[in-house]
């Protein structure tokens, strides 16, 4: 399993393909997730400030050694991606086979669309998994170690990742009713901070 970026969500059609621009590839948010886990693991504080920590942009390699620490079943993630691509490319097959508004050449296009796209979804795929697999293991570490809040200077996607993490955690066991506020400092700095709203 490789990780690179690859762009927003395809979606074929028999014209061509078109990009899905409110789905942007999860690729984007590993770095920063990465540093958010990587800070609250080195805090002993259940008060956690990020403050583009590491200013790293990791490299494909990189991301992937991070990712083999923390989401150890393999064979499990390839598994969950040959299947979802294997049901993206059947539902496209299906929807042109049964639509009859489509003629034969247009059916062949989008079947020739979904071939030349397959490696795309394969990579967009990837980087969902793994990105929802880190996730998981940001709202373990946040539950472990009893995080009360992060405080977050806005950019590097921190926001984006953290209010992933805050629907995550609705659904976690023990559950968690975290919320997401913004604010500016003195200097007109703006911030985001998660709560947990525990005590």
């Amino acid at each position: 399993m490789k990780l690179k970026y690859v762009g927003a969500y395809p979606i074929v059609t028999h014209k061509g393909v078109s990009f899905d621009q409110t789905k942007p590839d999860p690729y984007i948010y590993l770095n920063a997730i990465i540093e958010i886990i990587e800070a609250i693991e080195k805090s002993t504080d259940k008060n956690i400030q990020i403050d583009e920590h590491s200013l790293k942009d990791y490299n494909a390699n990189e991301l992937m050694d991070f990712v083999k620490k923390y989401c150890s079943d393999f064979e499990s993630m390839i598994k969950q991606k040959e299947a979802r691509v294997d049901e993206i490319v059947q539902n496209y097959t299906n929807a042109s086979k049964n639509n009859p508004n489509l003629n034969a050449d247009e059916k062949k296009a989008i079947l020739g669309n979904i071939d030349i796209m397959k490696d795309y979804y394969k990579s967009y795929i990837t980087n969902d998994i793994i990105y929802k697999c880190l996730l998981e293991v940001l709202s373990d570490i946040v539950v472990k170690k009893h995080i009360k809040d992060i405080t977050f200077s806005i950019g590097r996607n921190y926001g984006m990742v953290l209010s992933d993490v805050a629907r995550v955690l609705q659904d976690h066991k023990p559950y968690r009713d975290a919320t997401m506020e913004f604010f500016s400092d003195d200097s007109g700095i703006a911030y985001g901070k998660l709560d947990m709203n525990i005590a």
